[in-house]
């Protein structure tokens, strides 16, 4: 059992859960569009446009909510630039979060850059950083001492399969509007099938590597992760593809996938807290 059952919860506030789940959906498209700059065909100039205007809007809306919840905007800034040593930049190689936050930075630039016309070389690195963003969620909160966070390996694996799968999703809402083609539509949803059996897989070695703090999924945390996540968002989107229906938000795979990568997040951020609260109950008792 995780010594971070004594430990506190992080000092967040709500706007930490769209932050994770919009960035992972920034990152996630960069790569998609990135991937078909390299391999695609001609036709595929629609997606990418789309992909990369989502990339960069997404990583500014990331910005934005990750301020908010820093509570002053210029903590951010101090994960740049040593305060007392402008412009003297503050990286520490060994710091997730230090490495992170030049990472967000770099990926919001390259999405800048490949949205007013970069070349493939900006594509490359920033669909490497894209894939990098997507995940880097998942390993940060790995590194904490917090349970569920630090108790399985699986973490970054799955907030990276989500960002596929999401940003995906996002773009098969949004790239018709944009001239996207039948064909380029076809293999979006295509990644997204394989995304979301990925996202499956690991979700199940994630939950059976916490087995032994199993008693937190017998609570509403439970409930939302077999119901909304795996239910709604994986399995249900998996069938909608198969039997070919559309119509309808509920019966549109693509809005499944975006609710289940939002409980997905949801859930693994709020039911650490669950774990914290019936550890120190079962103390009291």
């Amino acid at each position: 059992m995780s010594d971070a059952f004594f430990t506190g919860s992080p000092h967040w506030t709500w706007f930490i859960i769209p932050y994770f789940f919009v960035g992972g959906i920034a990152g996630g498209a960069f790569f998609l569009g990135a991937a078909l700059a390299w391999f695609g065909r001609p036709e595929d100039r629609p997606v990418i446009r789309t992909a990369y205007s989502l990339a960069f809007w997404g990583a500014v809306v990331s910005g934005i909510l990750l301020t908010i919840d820093l509570g002053k905007p210029f903590r951010f800034w101090h994960m740049l630039f040593q305060s007392d040593h402008f412009p003297h930049l503050m990286f520490k190689g060994y710091s997730p979060i230090s490495f992170g936050a030049w990472a967000i930075l770099l990926f919001g630039l390259c999405a800048l850059l490949a949205l007013i016309g970069g070349n493939k070389l900006i594509a490359g690195l920033g669909g490497l950083l894209g894939f990098f963003v997507a995940g880097y969620t998942g390993v940060l909160l790995t590194v904490t001492n917090r349970p569920i966070w630090a108790d399985s390996p699986w973490l970054g694996a799955l907030f990276l399969a989500s960002g596929a799968s999401t940003a995906a999703a996002t773009l098969i809402v949004l790239a018709p509007r944009r001239g996207a083609t039948a064909g380029s539509l076809a293999w979006l949803e295509s990644f997204d099938t394989r995304a979301l059996v990925v996202e499956l897989i690991i979700l199940i070695l994630f939950v059976g590597w916490l087995w032994p703090i199993r008693q937190v999924w017998l609570s509403v945390w439970g409930a939302l992760l077999l119901l909304g996540v795996v239910g709604a968002g994986i399995l249900w989107p998996l069938i909608l593809r198969l039997k070919r229906r559309t119509t309808g938000a509920f019966s549109n795979p693509a809005f499944m996938v975006l609710a289940g990568g939002f409980l997905l997040r949801v859930v693994i951020l709020l039911s650490s807290n669950g774990i914290q609260h019936e550890t120190v109950t079962a103390t009291v008792r």
